[in-house]
Formats: structure tokens, C-alpha cells, sequence
């Protein structure tokens, strides 16, 4: 059922903003979400389709596997990520950084929700996918929150 409704939701999209978080979860298998992550990742493969993330999704990526010494699988993400077909890694500039202002003052975001963000706004996603609801406040894109597919 919530890979019906994840699918739904991915054909209603041209371009899709991407969390940190759908990558953490294909990359370590994560238990519970691992099949809805790579589905979405699967999606983004497809010609036609076009995901956004920004590049301060890579430094949450490789940060576990730096911390615990794992250079060669910090190697590894890097470059799966890196030259993944039809997702474009675009970093914060100040257009970004004042548009992520004004989503941390209008709805109370983290910062690194903010810029992912607006990243995907002015990038032109209509759909963010995330395991974080706090995505939910901007108005800009539609947004798909794992949990609620489970």
C-alpha cells in the first residue's frame, strides 16, 4: 500500500527535492525504510524524471562514515552519489542562503531543513520526499513523509 501510494505521488511530479535522510536509509539498508528509499532513487533514474538535493546532503551522508573511520566506504558513497543519473547536487549561494532565512523565521526550520528547502523551490521541484514532517510547512512543493506510508 505505501509503495502504491509512494509511486502515486512520484507520477504526479516532474522533479522531486530529496532529503538527506532517503539516502542515508537505500544506502544502510535501513530496516524499515529501505524499500520506499530506493524506490524513490529507482524513480529518479528514469529518463524524464530530474530530482534536486543540495550538497549539504553529502556532507550528512559521509559524516557517520568519516566519524567511525570508514574512508573506504565514505569513498564509496561519494562516488555512487556523486554520478547518480538525473539528480542535480546544487550548492547554497545567497539567493539560497535568504530564501533558507526566511523558511528558518516563518517556520521555525533547522537550518540544514532550510536550505534543503529552498534548494528544492528554486530549483523548480513540486515534490519533496522526506522522513522529516517539518517539510510539510512549505507551501512551495507537495511533500511525502515515509513514515505516513508505513
Amino acid at each position: 500500500m505505501g509503495l502504491a501510494r509512494l509511486r502515486t505521488f512520484l507520477r504526479d511530479h516532474r522533479k522531486i527535492g530529496i532529503d538527506t535522510n532517503i539516502f542515508i536509509y537505500a544506502l544502510e539498508a535501513h530496516a524499515t525504510h529501505v524499500e520506499l528509499a530506493c524506490a524513490v532513487l529507482e524513480w529518479v533514474e528514469q529518463p524524464n524524471h530530474a530530482a534536486v538535493t543540495s550538497t549539504l546532503t553529502m556532507t550528512e551522508v559521509l559524516t557517520r562514515s568519516y566519524a567511525v573511520g570508514a574512508r573506504r566506504q565514505a569513498n564509496e558513497y561519494y562516488g555512487l552519489l556523486s554520478n547518480y543519473p538525473h539528480l542535480d547536487w546544487v550548492a547554497p549561494d545567497v539567493v539560497t542562503a535568504d530564501l533558507a532565512a526566511r523558511f528558518r523565521a516563518q517556520h521555525r526550520m533547522r537550518t540544514p531543513d532550510a536550505i534543503q528547502a529552498a534548494t528544492a523551490v528554486l530549483s523548480g521541484a513540486t515534490g519533496f520526499i522526506s522522513n522529516d514532517p517539518v517539510f510539510r510547512r512549505v507551501e512551495a512543493f507537495e511533500t511525502m513523509v515515509l513514515d505516513d506510508l508505513l
